[in-house]
């Protein structure tokens, strides 16, 4: 069986675990964890990086240090994880749910505006599979609205817009490090901060609430219980397997590059000819080659052809359910003005093929003339 994921082992990764676990700093915040947050800020050009449990506590962050209170309301897409929306959730905030783009599958800015009301405070974007939502015309809403805008850029790191690394847009940024990502170190995340104000505080959040990074830097003679927080600090031996993740990001993303352009030329035919979608990068955006997808014509089709490949030994995936109609979608959220019609529809649509750094150019082959040899019915 072709898995649909598989992590891959970097240059100097057993090498730096080992190195971590000898030297014995294996808490937070040690030398691998300032290494692994350099590297962020080289690649996003983002000059505040903060390591985090995973990309779901970053967030959980972000609505702390949005000061956000019960019924306030940020709008972010349905087409989404769930994570997105629990963060916000957990403050007591209202997650306002917006219908994606057809295209990019990305949050559609053109319903953005609609779905402001008085109680609006944020708004969090999603870069889907890596390729950016349209950051101008959101950019320039919240402004006009001086709203925050968050970016949960999981899918994103190593993409761009216009020139400009995904996640140096919002005031804060979160990015995951799981497993399934083109870098990780099984779970794990980071908080980017854009807003120098930000800083200080969200430091006293990911440890705990407590000033204990001032007193070890001397600024204090103790450290106390200052601000709500959590334990969002990951262990130093996660860094030193995301550090050597990081170290050999350029040899990572050509693999998964050359996977994902066989998949998208030599499936161009099959797809017309079946009425198959295929992803859309618009100009002016790059992507970090995070996911492969294909669009069938509905439910059905979506489901025989995860069977078809599982019979020859392929592991596809669908992906996001409607955030707007889950039970926890329901109950805490609600959908923007004229619904999520186009989230419901895709979220049938889609399936993802298998797309990481050491799939075998005989087993990209393999993947290909299995769908190949699917026909929509």
């Amino acid at each position: 069986m072709i898995p649909f994921n598989r992590t891959h082992i970097s240059e100097n990764e057993l090498d730096y675990l080992t190195e971590a676990v000898r030297r014995g700093f294996t808490c937070g915040d040690g030398p691998f964890t300032r290494r692994a947050g350099g590297l962020l800020r080289e690649m996003t050009g983002v000059d505040y990086v903060l390591l985090t449990t995973s990309c779901t506590h970053a967030l959980e962050m972000s609505a702390i240090l949005l000061d956000l209170k019960p019924g306030d309301e940020v709008i972010m897409p349905s087409f989404a994880f769930m994570s997105t929306a629990n963060a916000f959730a957990l403050r007591g905030v209202v997650p306002v749910f917006v219908d994606c783009r057809p295209d990019t599958l990305n949050l559609d800015e053109r319903l953005l505006e609609a779905a402001i009301t008085d109680r609006t405070r944020a708004v969090v974007v999603v870069h889907y599979a890596g390729v950016a939502c349209e950051m101008e015309a959101i950019g320039k809403l919240c402004e006009r609205y001086e709203l925050a805008l968050v970016e949960d850029n999981a899918h994103g790191l190593g993409g761009f817009y216009r020139g400009r690394p995904l996640g140096s847009f919002g005031c804060l940024a979160t990015q995951s490090f799981h497993a399934t990502k083109n870098v990780q170190c099984g779970e794990g995340g980071a908080l980017l901060l854009n807003d120098a104000g930000l800083v200080a505080r969200a430091e006293v959040i990911r440890e705990k609430g407590t000033d204990r990074g001032q007193f070890f830097r001397g600024m204090v003679d103790k450290y106390r219980w200052v601000d709500i927080g959590s334990s969002y600090l990951p262990s130093d031996v996660l860094a030193a397997q995301l550090t050597a993740q990081l170290e050999s990001f350029g040899t990572i993303q050509i693999r998964r590059h050359a996977v994902w352009r066989r998949y998208h030329d030599e499936l161009a035919g099959w797809g017309t000819v079946n009425g198959v979608v295929q992803p859309t990068i618009p100009d002016g955006c790059a992507h970090p080659a995070h996911l492969y997808y294909l669009l069938l014509p509905d439910l059905a089709n979506r489901q025989a052809l995860i069977a078809h490949l599982s019979k020859m030994d392929v592991q596809a995936a669908f992906h996001y359910q409607p955030l707007h109609v889950a039970p926890a979608g329901v109950r805490y959220g609600r959908a923007a003005p004229g619904g999520c019609p186009v989230t419901e529809e895709v979220a049938d649509r889609l399936v993802r093929l298998p797309l990481f750094a050491d799939l075998a150019e005989a087993d990209v082959d393999r993947v290909v003339n299995a769908v190949q040899t699917y026909e929509v019915g």
